[in-house]
């Protein structure tokens, strides 16, 4: 509440230093401090209802469905068979409403430590917190690193769709992260991590690959256009236990009358294709810190 000022948000964070988002608010629809997290929704003049977690915007009802849908289909589409999906965190529903729509997707695990923002979703962003009525999908309120430690070898596809690393997802920053994964997934299993921006974040988003890189055996880091979230690009870490997937080259391609049956606005085989196309800098980030080993 101390960012509301004058009828608008202002995201304010040290992450951010020297910048701020700002949105005009209509309403605070909600305001409170659970065990984990400030939590924080508002309905906004022009992107709807958004969520803010520890003063960081997570998701705004104009666009979160540029990273929903793409942190899902881009590990989803690269593996031959995802029939069992965990996804870790993602309290809002959009990733669970999204993973149920593949039709390779037979059950879904989702793991949230918070379970007040899986409620406050429920009531105020119901466009997203319908994933949670899928039939494929059982949520269980827990910590993510205990639940995958008693799942042994049982995923084929894990998500990890994590806030900022501040509060609790900061441990799903760290290479230890990707290790317990591995352990939770089944032979030629994928996963994919919200990996930060490379726009002002370039550290944070090679040190995300490398962490990938040291564990799995094909790696790749994709990103994705949303314009609410730092910079309006968000990047992905995705890792393959089969050494011959290639994430540029979905082995699921989708036509244009399955996305429009799947109601996608985002993801399609081009843009899945394209996602991995970076820019010169970034790749030189990427080679010199591959140069280290």
């Amino acid at each position: 509440m101390d960012a509301l000022k004058k009828g608008w948000f202002s995201e304010l964070t040290d992450l951010l230093p020297g910048r701020c988002f700002s949105m005009q608010v209509e309403q605070v629809l909600h305001q409170e401090k659970s065990k984990y997290q400030d939590i924080l929704v508002l309905k906004t003049k022009s992107h709807g209802n958004v969520l803010v977690l520890d003063g960081m915007v997570q998701c705004t009802e104009f666009d979160e469905f540029a990273y929903q849908e793409m942190i899902s289909f881009l590990p989803l589409c690269s593996h031959p068979k995802p029939q069992r999906v965990l996804i870790v965190g993602g309290g809002d529903g959009g990733v669970a409403r999204e993973v149920a729509k593949h039709p390779l997707v037979e059950a879904i695990d989702q793991v949230e430590i918070d379970d007040r923002v899986v409620e406050v979703s429920k009531k105020y962003l119901p466009f997203m917190a319908k994933g949670f009525d899928s039939p494929k999908l059982n949520l269980h309120i827990a910590d993510g690193f205990k639940f995958m430690e008693e799942h042994v070898e049982y995923y084929d596809v894990i998500i990890t769709d994590s806030s900022d690393p501040i509060g609790p997802a900061v441990s799903l920053f760290q290479k230890s992260y990707f290790e317990l994964m591995k352990r939770a997934l089944r032979p030629g299993g994928i996963v994919c991590s919200q990996a930060d921006t490379f726009w002002g974040h370039l550290e944070n988003a090679t040190s995300m690959r490398k962490h990938c890189r040291d564990v799995f055996a094909k790696v790749g880091y994709a990103t994705s256009y949303v314009p609410t979230y730092p910079h309006g690009q968000i990047g992905y870490a995705l890792g393959s236990l089969n050494e011959n997937t290639d994430f540029e080259s979905p082995v699921f391609q989708l036509t244009q009358q399955q996305r429009k049956e799947m109601q996608l606005r985002y993801y399609t085989t081009e843009v899945h294709k394209a996602a991995f196309a970076l820019p010169a800098f970034v790749v030189d980030a990427i080679e010199a810190d591959e140069c280290k080993d």
